[in-house]
């Protein structure tokens, strides 16, 4: 029996030894976990307030900068856009893709 519990606190101080081992991993060298984003460094700003322009569904030109490649419409966030200006682009979008001036997918 004592033979038994000899080996236990082996196993234990093994175990001990491995936390040891795992702690440098997640600290990552001292990088932290979580990435940072830089925030930028201007205000995106609507260019249909800035410049009072009208948002037409035959201007294909314009509404190509809207777009991404895939042909998904892009978020305000990227675009810079404001709220309303932004809801009128993606009907104007949505009525170039019907009159099939805009491809619905690219290809």
């Amino acid at each position: 029996m004592e033979e038994n519990m000899q080996q236990e606190p082996v196993a234990a101080e093994e175990s001990e030894e491995t936390k040891e081992v795992k702690a440098p991993r997640e600290n990552r060298e001292g990088k932290p976990a979580k990435k940072n984003y830089k925030k930028q460094a201007f205000k995106k700003f609507c260019q249909f307030c800035q410049d009072k322009s009208v948002i037409d569904f035959k201007d294909v030109a314009k509404l190509k900068r809207f777009i991404a490649d895939g042909g998904k419409i892009l978020p305000r966030r990227m675009t810079g856009t404001c709220a309303k200006h932004q809801r009128e682009i993606s009907t104007a979008i949505k009525r170039a893709r019907v009159a099939s001036l805009i491809p619905f997918k690219a290809d």
